[in-house]
């Protein structure tokens, strides 16, 4: 093979390359066939993880980024991180000029300090960058308990060298493993309106929400992100495109309920009145968040100079001081988008590192101060939600949902642009429900510059998710172990699947929740390894288990008593439409209607009426459905009681099935095609549903006396 030729005519030497450094070079499609990654696609991610390598390379530009490969490794003095489990040892590899003396300590996050024994190492030196390195090995001990430590290394040349050294959980264990079997709500909260809502569900109705969970005999309520979004228009309508997982959208604040609110002169009070006015809706119209933030944002100005008491002002500072750094730099971005009216910031300011940036953080410092205010608000009323909870009996309370990631253009990529590979997007795969692939349009982390920062954008993340939530759903928890990556101006279907370091990233999310006293649970469908749900299971982290993907090899639904028990089961998700409307095929018609089916719609109908058949039979198996026809409300009852009869820790229930509600939050594979994240709820027949009325909405009280039925122990 000549050297010059293009890297593609050396397949296999290209994908020894992409496997050494953790890029996948085939995959499964949902037909079982076994599909080969482009080179063109390989040489793209390859070249995002810093490899030097691009679409024209040659075979000799792979030889050369095979040597960099294994040079990277040994021009670390230590490994960036070093992760371990608790009660267990380890041994690392140290790199010094061949000769030199090191010696390894290790100091915990209390301040306690040890130095690692040295362990015989007899692998030959390696020249690297014209210097001949040698490699020591040192024991790390097994007492050292969870936390975040820290390694340091200081050579013969007084060279000092660091690293993360992490002690994470064996498994979770929390309060709410304890045996016991529980039940909850799942809503999209900016669905759910209420008559003193500002056009959108917010932190109020979350409190009031909860309440009407908890009366119902739920112990948590799941809902959607509230991760923060820019604060202009328009608005990101998808929770799951946030421009940051560490900060909360402030539309989810409440005016009123700032306790400055309380004693402001009447004129703020009759013009905060007024602009609550401005987001007035009619039965069922979609969810409008400019017009809401416009209001929101407005009203915000004029309480945020109001005077705060001695001690509510002591509160924000400690608020700021914790936040730090990355509050600042949230602020800034926000100061800045809103100065600039779009989130493409010029080159002067495209991130935090930019020229013009230093000279902005002068000149916004009052408007930063006012979205540092904003997240501490947010915070504030999120945290009393979570109290409700609490008082009034719920187990868990809120359970927080986690995005896969981050907008391209927002403000996380914006503090920390080093931490994302260039030029990719992350997604998925061609499979039955997006037959065209799907492109989320959010960059994703680099593998390495996790490592190099310890894993801390990582446990920031969770630390923020956790602080006014008693369980966590992690959505596409797959992508800790491998994310599909895809090459910037290609298609869904011409990326690849790149593989993290799980055990660090799951150890970290352990660390976190085990502190937090939180459960952990992870949205593990579509294509999954078995070995990667076992790990999960070994590590205390549920599953998630939906209804209508549960099959048998025979493709019958699985029978209630083979689920998973460590699982979160649910008849559907915010990906699929209520049940109402799914038992009719809503998901095919809209799918057809918008053009994105690739199989005829003919051959759709007949399998969604094969699945709906195969299940009337599972529910008059189990006496859960008469023979003959049924009213909606009574099918969707028998799927839930179904759910409530597997062995399911956690089970869940949305509330768009316990109104009737037929149209779906979010279709898959659309942008701007369907109203996704903006349908309001509403009953069977399209009518908005209040918060009000659900203490006393009968469907609702029909299916929670379902649900705390069949969850109370008893012998079946």
């Amino acid at each position: 093979m000549a050297l010059n030729a293009p890297a593609g005519d050396d397949i296999e030497l290209l994908r020894n390359l992409a496997q050494r450094n953790g890029v996948a070079t085939g995959f499964w499609d949902w037909y079982g066939q076994r599909k080969d990654v482009s080179a063109d696609s390989l040489l793209r991610v390859l070249q995002s993880l810093g490899l030097p390598v691009d679409p024209s390379s040659t075979v000799a530009d792979v030889h050369v980024a095979m040597n960099e490969t294994e040079n990277n490794i040994w021009r670390a003095t230590l490994p960036p991180t070093v992760v371990l489990r608790e009660g267990a040892d380890t041994e690392i590899n140290v790199h010094v000029p061949d000769g030199e003396w090191v010696s390894v300590e290790w100091i915990t996050e209390n301040g306690n300090r040890g130095y690692c024994d040295q362990r015989d190492n007899w692998d030959p030196p390696r020249v690297v960058d014209g210097i001949l390195m040698g490699r020591a090995t040192f024991h790390i001990p097994s007492h050292l308990g969870l936390g975040w430590h820290r390694l340091e290394a200081h050579t013969q040349g007084g060279h000092h060298a660091h690293a993360t050294l992490i002690v994470v959980p064996n498994a979770l264990t929390v309060p709410t493993k304890d045996g016991k079997r529980r039940w909850g709500m799942a809503a999209q909260l900016y669905s759910t309106r209420s008559r003193t809502s500002w056009g959108m569900g917010d932190a109020a109705d979350l409190a009031d929400l909860l309440a009407v969970s908890a009366e119902a005999g739920a112990d948590f309520l799941l809902m959607n992100p509230v991760h923060a979004s820019a604060p202009i228009a328009p608005i990101e309508n998808s929770p799951y495109l946030p421009v940051t997982r560490r900060w909360v959208n402030p539309i989810y604040i409440r005016p009123e309920r700032i306790d400055e609110y309380g004693a402001a002169p009447e004129s703020v009070r009759r013009y905060v009145d007024a602009l609550r006015e401005r987001t007035a809706w009619h039965d069922g119209d979609l969810i409008d968040r400019d017009r809401t933030w416009a209001a929101k944002c407005a009203a915000l100005e004029l309480i945020f100079p109001l005077p705060r008491s001695v001690g509510r002002q002591a509160q924000y500072v400690h608020f700021v001081r914790r936040g730090g750094a990355d509050l600042e730099n949230f602020a800034l971005w926000c100061a800045i988008v809103e100065r600039e009216g779009t989130i493409q910031l010029p080159d002067e300011l495209a991130d935090v590192n930019a020229p013009a940036v230093a000279q902005a953080r002068h000149d916004l410092a009052e408007r930063i101060e006012f979205w540092r205010w904003c997240q501490w608000i947010a915070a504030d009323q999120l945290a009393h939600a979570q109290y409700v909870s609490r008082r009034l009996g719920m187990d868990v309370g809120v359970m927080a949902d986690l995005a896969v990631g981050v907008h391209p253009y927002g403000s996380e990529k914006w503090s920390d642009p080093a931490m994302f590979a260039p030029r990719i997007s992350v997604g998925a795969p061609p499979d039955m429900y997006a037959q065209q692939g799907q492109d989320w349009s959010q960059p994703p982390w680099s593998p390495r510059a996790l490592a190099e920062a310890g894993y801390r954008p990582l446990r920031e993340m969770m630390r923020a998710t956790l602080a006014n939530a008693g369980a966590v759903r992690i959505d596409h928890i797959l992508g800790l172990f491998r994310l599909w990556w895809i090459p910037e101006g290609q298609g869904a279907g011409a990326g690849t699947y790149v593989s993290y370091d799980h055990e660090a990233m799951v150890g970290v999310i352990l660390l976190e929740a085990q502190r937090a006293g939180a459960q952990v649970i992870g949205e593990d469908l579509g294509t999954v390894e078995p070995w990667v749900r076992g790990y999960l299971h070994d590590r205390g982290i549920l599953g998630t288990s939906v209804l209508w993907f549960e099959k048998e090899g025979s493709g019958w639904p699985l029978h209630a008593d083979q689920y998973r028990d460590a699982c979160l089961a649910a008849v559907t998700t915010h990906d699929l439409p209520p049940t109402a409307g799914y038992l009719v095929g809503v998901q095919t018609t809209l799918r057809d209607q918008l053009g994105l089916l690739v199989d005829d719609v003919k051959i759709m109908r007949d399998a969604d009426e094969r699945e709906q058949s195969q299940m009337r039979t599972r529910l008059h198996e189990y006496g859960l459905l008469e023979e003959g026809e049924c009213c909606t409300q009574e099918h969707v009852e028998a799927l839930h009681a179904y759910v409530a009869r597997t062995p399911a820790q956690l089970v869940v229930a949305s509330l768009v099935d316990a109104v009737g509600d037929t149209r779906p939050q979010n279709l898959p594979g659309t942008n701007r095609e369907y109203p996704n994240w903006c349908v309001p709820l509403c009953d069977g027949d399209g009518h908005e549903v209040l918060i009000e009325a659900l203490p006393t909405n009968s469907a609702l009280a029909s299916l929670a006396s379902v649900l705390n039925r069949e969850m109370l122990p008893q012998e079946r």
